[in-house]
């Protein structure tokens, strides 16, 4: 399949077209609805930490999110052209630490099968996230 890309400004309700059309390759690729359910959430994730971090709240940076449907998994590259993050600092806080947030990345490693961070780019992040197909996992 060829690649499918949505970009959509840094605006937090616009996440919303990212989440749609990422729901329904899921359902496309055949995934449960729960399967489908957890991609989407960990792409919006995913795509709230952008706005967040590398925008720090600016809502008219573009995000693109590249998505391909490959021979044993999809893969969802998520592009950001803001500030640079330090790799070392992404990360969960303990589970045992309840309070509100923080956990985006625990979500987005427990969900997905492949989590790869890219800052070494000239300028902003990629994300590549990848989850092996239905009967598809090693």
């Amino acid at each position: 399949m060829n690649v499918i890309e949505i970009k959509v400004p840094s605006d937090p309700k616009l996440l919303k077209i990212v989440r749609c059309g990422i729901n329904h390759l899921c359902e496309v690729c055949g995934f449960t609805r729960e399967e489908r359910n957890a991609v989407t959430l960990a792409v919006d994730e995913a795509g709230s930490n952008v706005i967040k971090h590398a925008y720090q709240g600016q809502k008219d940076k573009p995000i693109i999110v590249s998505c391909q449907v490959l021979e044993d998994r999809l893969e969802i590259k998520i592009r950001d052209f803001g500030k640079k993050a330090d790799v070392r600092k992404i990360k969960s806080r303990e589970l045992e630490d309840i309070r509100p947030g923080g956990l985006g990345v625990h979500f987005i490693k427990s969900t997905m099968d492949v989590v790869i961070f890219d800052n070494s780019l000239e300028d902003g992040n990629q994300l590549t996230l990848a989850k092996f197909l239905p009967g598809m996992k090693e």
